[in-house]
């Protein structure tokens, strides 16, 4: 039994869809960076043929691209010709990772909630209409697992997390009407909320009682409940810690009915300073 935390990102007139650049004027360093992302795509590898078709750009173009990046160690070819992301590119990304100041502050919460629960914990943050997961706990027991990953998005709207940092963000019905703006909210599940009206009458609630619950909102069969974290601001959440439990397994009434327990869990990370 597998649970997914997948994006829907939309993507705008001459964007290209796998990469979200604008592949029309892509150029020099822009070209070797698409590239660059694109291999994020292909933890397998992916041949220089699927590449320059996927990049739209000249074989030759990619070709240099490809050489640029695995001079610097960003890239390397396996042993079938297939092109994956180098190691040097890996070591900075975890070694940032581990060592940014919010992730070393959060991890231990995260072990914590984790183990009390016996569900899935996560800090993300929010990027535009999207949260992005920085860092996840499973829980220590128990076969049935998220498959969501550090680095992962999903849609803002959807998500505990989301809504608990919209709702810091969008405090009236024209705030997050502006926020929408032409785009269509994804319905994930059938408990989505997918109007402004909706969406700006639960970011009130939030407001009023201090967290967010995604009930099966964003997956079905998955709930979660998050609070703020005030990691880098004393007033505004830097992100939030959620619980993403199995329905079957914790009930959304659990987490509620366990709110100020989280909160004590959080300790000084979960309060903001004015």
């Amino acid at each position: 039994m597998k649970h997914t935390q997948a994006s829907d990102r939309s993507t705008a007139p001459g964007e290209d869809s796998a990469t979200g650049a604008d592949t029309s004027r892509l150029v020099g360093s822009d070209r070797v960076l698409a590239v660059l992302k694109e291999l994020a795509r292909y933890p397998d590898g992916v041949g220089l043929e699927e590449l320059t078709r996927v990049i739209d750009s000249p074989k030759p173009t990619v070709h240099r691209a490809l050489g640029a990046l695995r001079r610097a160690g960003l890239a390397d070819q396996d042993t079938h010709g297939r092109y994956v992301l180098g190691d040097e590119f890996l070591r900075m990304a975890f070694a940032h990772h581990e060592d940014r100041p919010e992730h070393i502050r959060i991890r231990p919460v995260l072990e914590a909630l984790a183990d009390r629960f016996g569900e899935t914990a996560h800090y993300a943050v929010l990027d535009g209409r999207e949260v992005v997961y920085r860092a996840k706990v499973d829980p220590p027991t128990g076969a049935v697992k998220l498959t969501s990953t550090v680095g992962g998005r999903n849609p803002a709207h959807a998500t505990g997390v989301g809504k608990l940092l919209l709702a810091h963000r969008l405090g009236t019905l024209g705030d997050v009407e502006a926020w929408i703006g032409d785009s269509t909210l994804v319905r994930r599940t059938p408990h989505t909320l997918c109007t402004g009206a909706d969406l700006h009458r639960e970011l009130r609630n939030i407001r009023e009682q201090g967290y967010a619950v995604d009930g099966q909102e964003n997956e079905t069969g998955v709930n979660c409940l998050a609070l703020p974290v005030y990691a880098t601001s004393p007033a505004t959440p830097s992100g939030a810690v959620s619980i993403s439990a199995l329905a079957y397994r914790t009930p959304l009434r659990t987490l509620v009915d366990a709110v100020d327990e989280i909160r004590a869990l959080l300790g000084a990370l979960g309060e903001p300073h004015r």
